[in-house]
């Protein structure tokens, strides 16, 4: 059950997670998108399967990975 509209507190109640090809093989960066559901879920996954992620709507995860992609969003 979400604890708010853009926090699920416990990821492991979705099914679909994948890890992104852009995640480092060593799991020190490792971002995990679930597919098939309604918005789109993102957990880091050195929180474990029980950790919490985000919910972004459809639009919002297309636009946050174009920032990215596009250079305006750096660690």
């Amino acid at each position: 059950m979400p604890s708010n509209d853009h926090t699920l507190s416990d990821a492991s109640t979705l099914t679909g997670w994948f890890k992104s090809s852009y995640s480092g093989g060593t799991n020190d960066n490792c971002v995990e998108i679930a597919s098939g559901h309604a918005t789109v879920p993102v957990r880091d996954s050195k929180a474990g399967p029980g950790g919490p992620a985000l919910l972004f709507s459809p639009s919002g995860w297309t636009s946050f990975v174009g920032a990215i992609k596009d250079g305006h969003l750096k660690g």
